[in-house]
């Protein structure tokens, strides 16, 4: 299983919370809206999800816990070296 950098998920969270806030501000600015859908939709592609607003949640998730947590938390099994295996084995 390979997953982003904890820094690059923060940094990537930090932006869209702060296009969020200013499309909050700017509703009918149109620049500010199609920034804050792009770093929605970069957030999705880094945390593998199809909403911005999981994303997000997901990313918050992610940057609170550690890699076996995480893993649980997808549904994921870690051998004991830490690698993604096939469901049913150990």
């Amino acid at each position: 299983m390979l997953l982003p950098a904890k820094s690059e998920v923060a940094r990537q969270l930090r932006r869209y919370r702060a296009w969020e806030r200013s499309m909050l501000a700017s509703p009918a600015d149109g620049g500010v809206r199609s920034t804050f859908e792009d770093s929605g939709y970069t957030l999705c592609v880094l945390m593998g999800k199809r909403c911005a607003r999981e994303a997000a949640d997901a990313a918050e998730r992610y940057l609170r816990t550690n890699l076996v947590t995480h893993a649980r938390e997808q549904g994921d099994r870690l051998s004991p070296s830490g690698r993604k295996t096939p469901s049913g084995a150990a």
